[in-house]
């Protein structure tokens, strides 16, 4: 009788011939990339991930990375398109080959589970569930390490993010944007194998890929606590905040003066400017700074607006808090995480050998911010992110635990004008009520701007390209969703679990074919 070792499978042969892997990465990328804004076509990802995965399945490391590179290039190309609006094609080619490289290494992880583990286990549960589960996790960890590496990261593109608009957006309450990516790859995963296990394919063994997709759909809103509700005018001047723009002193700032115009004599708790909306430091500028004290006698509230601020050698891109009858300002946060090549050149002398007309383009290096995304605005917590922050974890959940009751978020999308980046930026700050329970205030100079309520649905809007304001009755609320208690934590468990489940899973199945190769032939 054979041993039980002799009897395991072989290791499995590729799934697809290179070129239809080739073609089902690049379909699938291409797929992958409709499912964020401006189609925003969510239930893509359930296409596009069981079209990816499949072209991995039983690859070599080499073969694998090549249908990752052609996967990453098919997605970020078209995601990250917009970094192409005014400098041409050469950022854009920059950043979407990098990703898609980052993208080629972590395929490579993924490949390797597909092969290893039926060495270890090919029983229906071991296909169903924990396969599923190890190629879920390695998929976050793709997520985890281009949105931390290099120069801090560029976590767009994440799959919990394609879902702001969907059913599904209510998990992220519960595990965050990372645990909402890996559920929904865990269920691609599961049902892409029950699809395999022709031996095993019943109801039975349907029951993963049931609970799975039941909790994605079936899992309501964490809920948080009504705390009442703050008044907030929000100004989006559609002044010349771009890079490129002409124009001449104060025409940002006094863009929004015009726009902040028919808001006078009305009663608000506190006025919201972007970022950008002030075009000269008012922390300097003393004729800046009696504007600001003018306007916040007038309307009888505090202002939260953003400048370019200088500190000794340092320049920051800071949001401030200015208070009428104040020595202002009152409260300041810098950005925490300011854009590599766009408002810092990290390691200048290396990349200007490249690009020198590019990299001489951003003369002022941003220093990040060390202090908390929070103000006390009269006596209510407000979380804080300027721009890009919002596209971090850290900056959201450390301004819930601070205390805030609601988030007001400050951009300016005028480089990326009559492109799709504001759509896409306004998809995490949906995501971020919902993740949080807590209403946003997106405020753009060009827009497109929004009031959104705690569960992701839109309160006001501002359209793109239009000067113009928003004055709502926000609601207020406290207490902590398990994903901000837990995200970080979760995170760890996924990136560290994927790494001990594959080496684990490596050195089983090694062991399971050394024993294959002493067992004698009966």
């Amino acid at each position: 009788m054979p041993s039980d070792a002799a009897s395991r499978p072989p290791l499995p042969s590729a799934l697809l011939p290179l070129w239809a892997g080739v073609l089902s990465a690049a379909a699938g990328g291409f797929a992958l990339s409709t499912a964020f804004p401006a189609l925003a076509w969510w239930p893509m990802v359930f296409l596009a991930i069981p079209l990816t995965l499949v072209s991995l399945i039983g690859r070599r490391a080499w073969s694998a990375a090549l249908v990752g590179l052609v996967f990453g290039l098919a997605f970020f190309l078209v995601n990250v398109s917009f970094t192409a609006r005014y400098l041409g094609p050469v950022p854009w080619l920059a950043l979407s080959i990098f990703e898609a490289v980052l993208t080629a290494v972590a395929a490579v992880p993924i490949a390797l589970a597909y092969r290893w583990l039926p060495r270890v286990a090919d029983g229906p549960w071991a296909r169903l569930v924990a396969l599923p589960a190890i190629v879920a996790a390695l998929w976050v960890v793709r997520e985890q390490l281009l949105g931390t590496w290099p120069y801090g990261g560029f976590p767009w593109g994440r799959v919990g993010i394609s879902q702001a608009g969907s059913p599904l957006a209510s998990v992220v309450s519960w595990v965050g944007v990372a645990g909402l990516s890996f559920l929904i790859v865990m269920l691609c995963a599961s049902a892409v194998e029950w699809a395999r296990l022709r031996r095993y394919r019943d109801l039975r063994t349907a029951i993963p890929v049931l609970v799975v997709g039941v909790a994605l759909f079936a899992l309501p809103q964490f809920p948080t606590t009504d705390a009442g509700s703050m008044r907030v005018g929000a100004v989006q001047g559609d002044g010349p905040a771009g890079y490129f723009d002409e124009r001449s002193r104060n025409d940002v700032l006094n863009a929004q003066l015009r726009a902040t115009a028919p808001l006078l004599g009305e009663e608000m708790d506190v006025l919201l400017w972007p970022e950008g909306g002030v075009d000269s430091d008012p922390t300097a500028n003393e004729s800046t700074a009696a504007t600001l004290d003018a306007l916040a006698a007038r309307i009888d509230a505090p202002l939260v607006v953003a400048a370019v601020t200088q500190r000794g050698d340092e320049y920051l891109n800071s949001s401030l808090l200015w208070e009428p009858g104040a020595e202002n300002p009152v409260d300041v946060y810098d950005k925490r995480h300011p854009v590599p090549f766009g408002e810092y050149v990290p390691d200048r002398w290396f990349y200007r050998m490249f690009a020198p007309d590019l990299i001489d383009l951003i003369q002022r290096e941003y220093t990040p911010g060390g202090a908390r995304p929070y103000f006390d605005v009269g006596g209510v917590g407000v979380g804080l992110a300027i721009c890009f922050d919002v596209i971090y974890d850290d900056v959201v959940w450390d301004g819930v635990q601070d205390g805030a009751e609601i988030f007001m978020f400050q951009t300016n999308n005028a480089d990326f004008r009559g492109t799709d980046e504001n759509l896409q930026q306004l998809a995490f700050a949906r995501i971020r009520a919902v993740e949080t329970g807590r209403a946003v205030v997106n405020i753009s100079t060009v827009g497109t701007s929004q009031v959104i309520a705690p569960d992701g649905s839109e309160i006001a809007v501002l359209p793109a390209d239009t000067a113009g304001h928003m004055l709502e009755d926000v609601p207020l609320r406290t207490g902590l969703t398990p994903a901000v208690v837990l995200g970080g934590a979760l995170q760890l468990v996924m990136v560290w679990g994927a790494a001990v489940a594959l080496v684990a899973v490596g050195v089983l199945g090694r062991t399971t074919l050394r024993g294959n190769a002493k067992t004698p032939t009966p």
